[in-house]
């Protein structure tokens, strides 16, 4: 049996990514909800996961007893266990570059990450627009997004960056989120693939669930002070 375990569904972006694929490529599983409350070390979120994983972080995989930790380790994980459920893409080349852009995304956008930080249930449009007019990084990374998906989609036809939907979209799934969100300016063609990606069922499902936990954590809040 496998469980899940993520944070809010309005702020947990790399909750988002595992959570996605699984729904969206019918994995079944059992998601267990550890919510937040602070991140320090005596926090009840803290002392959940301390019980479960040494980094004491969301996302976790279990089955049947192994605990997976860290979304691109769960990815390959689920890749191997599940290896006909469409985890990566089917040929070659294209899983390479499939598990190259996971890990850039991984590893990068830092910018973007920290001054647009996941929140489903706000709308900052203002804030956005600040933020593009303040940060030469955030447009040197919406930028690279722009590049990096106009090539795939245009090389594969789309809908979703390999044709079909695969881990990278879900990868990508929280971005599209603070696109949104931030309505930060992007070209059409990159505009319809983050739409497309909202329209996925797993995503709408996510957002419905986002939006009905009602839940403001101050420390996830860098632009308000309420809901």
């Amino acid at each position: 049996m496998l469980q899940l375990y993520i944070g809010n569904k309005n702020y947990s972006s790399w909750s988002m990514r595992p959570w996605v694929a699984m729904r969206q490529l019918g994995i079944p599983f059992t998601e267990v909800m550890v919510r937040f409350d602070s991140f320090a070390p005596g926090s009840q979120f803290k002392q959940t996961m301390r019980a479960l994983t040494p980094t004491h972080n969301v996302p976790l995989l279990v089955h049947d007893g192994l605990a997976v930790w860290d979304t691109l380790a769960i990815a390959e994980y689920l890749a191997e266990e599940f290896s006909h459920a469409g985890i990566w893409p089917k040929a070659f080349a294209d899983r390479a570059r499939a598990r190259s852009i996971c890990a850039e995304m991984h590893s990068g956008f830092g910018a973007l990450r920290s001054h647009c930080p996941m929140n489903i249930e706000a709308a900052l449009p203002e804030v956005g627009a600040r933020i593009w007019a303040e940060q030469d990084a955030v447009r040197a990374n919406v930028s690279r997004l722009i590049e990096m998906w106009g090539t795939l989609l245009q090389s594969h036809g789309g809908p979703m960056l390999f044709g079909s939907f695969s881990m990278a979209d879900a990868f990508f799934a929280p971005v599209c989120m603070r696109l949104h969100t931030y309505a930060l300016p992007l070209p059409p063609a990159i505009a319809g693939y983050v739409e497309r990606v909202r329209a996925l069922p797993a995503v709408q499902a996510w957002i419905t669930d986002a939006l009905a936990e009602q839940d403001f954590r101050d420390f996830e809040e860098p632009y308000r002070t309420q809901r």
